[in-house]
């Protein structure tokens, strides 16, 4: 446990100029944000990029160079900032807890890769979910896909932390959520203090997790080293 209350208690390590102050948990969009389609964000994105890389001196007749812009665009809009869009939000479907399930349930090492709002460069690392059933259960892999989702944006941790509480809470019809993010911020290792070792820790507890056995139990199981397959 002493890891992940170290983790959680550290500062982030950030240079003056980011800022991780934000007015909301939601992301920041305009109201037409979604006025155009994939299709023409794509061959919009394409024309600006090819114009950063000309400005930057690059040779775009270059064989290996002149299908970056098209393949940046098309990494943007439907790969790596896709949760933007609620079209691609995942359907969670409720089942019932037919086995009375009523002890936490966790799934921890949960892979996610995002990016950074401030630099757009990458976040990447484990998140750790938990929550006591209200007498409904959702499929394992909808937890995996809902903290991808929301993942797949510009984001700031602390803002998808909360986001991914709370869409837990939602869905499952329950306030017994924790959410505990360890992340990696390219942010910070391939520019500015290049330190390539520190590591961010973020934490959403509601519920019964606020409870400290409850909130103590939790961090140890997802302390607990994997056995090795």
């Amino acid at each position: 446990m002493k890891r992940n209350e170290t983790l959680l208690n550290t500062q982030l390590n950030l240079d003056t100029d980011d800022d991780h102050v934000s007015s909301s948990s939601e992301t920041p969009l305009r109201p037409d944000a979604f006025d155009q389609d994939d299709e023409l964000k794509i061959e919009l994105i394409q024309k600006h990029f090819k114009e950063i890389m000309h400005i930057l001196g690059l040779d775009l007749e270059d064989d290996s160079l002149k299908g970056t812009p098209h393949r940046v665009a098309k990494m943007y809009v439907k790969e790596v900032f896709s949760g933007l869009n609620p079209a691609n939000k995942p359907v969670a479907r409720l089942f019932d807890n037919k086995f009375n399930y009523d002890q936490m349930l966790v799934e921890k090492d949960i892979t996610f890769y995002s990016h950074c709002e401030h630099h757009f460069v990458p976040i990447y690392g484990k998140a750790h979910v938990a929550y006591f059933s209200s007498g409904k259960v959702i499929g394992l892999s909808k937890i995996n896909r809902i903290v991808q989702y929301f993942s797949k944006r510009p984001q700031v941790q602390e803002r998808l932390t909360m986001q991914i509480g709370n869409e837990l809470k939602s869905i499952l019809q329950t306030e017994d959520v924790a959410v505990v993010m360890d992340a990696s911020h390219m942010c910070v290792s391939s520019r500015g203090v290049n330190d390539i070792n520190s590591r961010t820790g973020t934490a959403f507890f509601d519920g019964k997790f606020k409870n400290q056995d409850v909130k103590s139990e939790f961090l140890n199981y997802i302390n607990t080293p994997t056995p090795e397959q």
